[in-house]
């Protein structure tokens, strides 16, 4: 799945399938440096989207002035 754009379930599912991979132990050590290079990638692109998703999960309150103003959104009201 390499070169292609995964959205964050595919890329998690990518990764199941890998340590799975990983785990059985029967690959090959080139093979299994190259899966756990592909995995290590992958979680450093989960972790990027789940960055990106939290800073667009923020709650807008109007400030004293009438500006908008940006709080951590916490889900409770």
């Amino acid at each position: 799945m390499a070169g292609k754009k995964m959205n964050f379930e595919q890329s998690l599912k990518r990764l199941d399938e890998i340590v799975s991979q990983l785990e059985r132990g029967d690959a090959p050590l080139d093979e299994s440096l190259s899966l756990f290079e592909e995995g290590t990638a992958l979680v450093k692109s989960c972790g990027k989207l789940l960055d990106e998703a939290e800073q667009k999960v923020v709650k807008l309150r109007r400030g004293a002035d009438g500006a908008p103003i940006e709080e951590p959104f916490d889900g409770e009201e």
